[in-house]
């Protein structure tokens, strides 16, 4: 999806007292529509510090689509716990996975209203399988896991999608605990799938970036960690090849041409 600032975008409603949202600011990264004027400042201030963003973000999409058809393909995994979704655009997890496999089943966890009002595009699912959503913030591990039991197996492997989510979790509230309380929950045979922005690629310009998109923000600020912070995540899983990589060097294909460096680091581990 090409990247445009020209395309018409929403205002926001009467009454928002905080337009900015982690979500809608990504979902401009990808050339979507929806998001709020705040929203797309914050995106541009983040642009003119790290001008590799954009791409950086469209790498980490791909990254969500080699991972989701590798397990819904080769690994035989049928549901799918999409923490983070955000807004809709090309290639959703529902969408790959039900691809490769009709009778998938995906949960999507998203805790930004403008979401919600899009959840019927999400829920659009094939026929054989099934989608639901549920509002929720990742800190709240006993509601997601509650919830998405409704439309889960949990005595059935399941894939727990982490994608550029976690880095809004500061370490006073223990990120590592909450993506353990959840790979906990999973049986055997689930796999854990995380990107996660890194602060040691492009060192510089992700540091202003982070700088400046969290001065405009009143939620959650991001934490970006680096490759070692980052592989803890996986601690007690197998990391399947090539282990904690750059999203573009995660099973790339062969013939898509992919940024040389990704500001990011990312993985699939599988439960044992």
């Amino acid at each position: 999806m090409a990247h445009s600032r020209a395309a018409p975008h929403r205002r926001a409603p009467p009454g928002t007292c905080d337009p900015h949202h982690p979500a809608r600011i990504y979902n401009y990264w990808l050339g979507g529509k929806d998001n709020f004027a705040a929203d797309r400042e914050a995106a541009e201030q983040a642009i003119a510090a790290n001008p590799g963003i954009v791409a950086d973000v469209r790498a980490n999409r791909e990254f969500l689509v080699r991972a989701v058809r590798y397990l819904a393909a080769e690994c035989g995994v049928r549901q799918f716990l999409d923490i983070g979704a955000g807004l809709p655009t090309a290639n959703n997890t529902h969408e790959v996975a039900q691809a490769a496999a009709p009778d998938a089943r995906i949960v999507y966890v998203d805790n930004d209203p403008l979401v919600l009002v899009h959840a019927q595009a999400l829920l659009s699912g094939s026929p054989e399988g099934r989608t639901a959503y549920v509002e929720s913030d990742l800190r709240d591990t006993s509601a997601i896991l509650r919830e998405a039991s409704r439309t889960l197996d949990f005595g059935a492997p399941i894939a727990l999608m982490l994608l550029i989510i976690v880095h809004l979790i500061p370490d006073s509230d223990d990120p590592y605990g909450i993506v353990a309380t959840l790979v906990d929950a999973l049986p055997a045979g689930s796999y854990l799938v995380l990107a996660h922005p890194a602060s040691d690629i492009r060192a510089a310009s992700m540091a202003e970036m982070t700088r400046r998109v969290n001065e405009r923000m009143s939620g959650p600020k991001a934490t970006m960690r680096d490759r070692a912070a980052i592989t803890r995540f996986f601690d007690g899983l197998e990391l399947t090849e090539p282990g904690v990589v750059q999203p573009q060097q995660w099973r790339p294909e062969p013939v898509v041409i992919s940024p040389d460096q990704v500001t990011a680091w990312c993985g699939v581990g599988r439960k044992g």
